[in-house]
């Protein structure tokens, strides 16, 4: 892979903050720099696939409901009230 110069402007301030923070930890600001860039990108990365995951499910459920493939709110209700009464039963009973 090549390599390529980035330059930016920051505040003179920040720039000797940022440089002595690096120096403490063993590491020089381009270092530092790249770790940032390649976390971001990877952040950026994990958030656009999870985001893919998320309206392919998305879509999925609509064409499930779309379908009649649908449980009425009640019925959902009665289910986990009836898991809740399990799992309070189990709680009391290992008092």
């Amino acid at each position: 892979m090549g390599e390529a110069t980035f330059t930016f402007q920051v505040d003179e301030t920040l720039k000797n903050e940022f440089s002595q923070v690096a120096q403490d930890r063993d590491r020089n600001g381009a270092q530092l720099l790249r770790d940032f860039m390649q976390a971001y990108v990877q952040q950026q990365r994990d958030e656009t696939e999870h985001d893919a995951w998320f309206r392919r499910q998305v879509q999925i459920g609509l064409k499930s409901a779309n379908s009649g493939r649908v449980i009425a709110a009640e019925e959902v209700e009665a289910r986990f009230a009836a898991r809740r009464a399990t799992t309070q039963r189990r709680l009391d009973a290992s008092k």
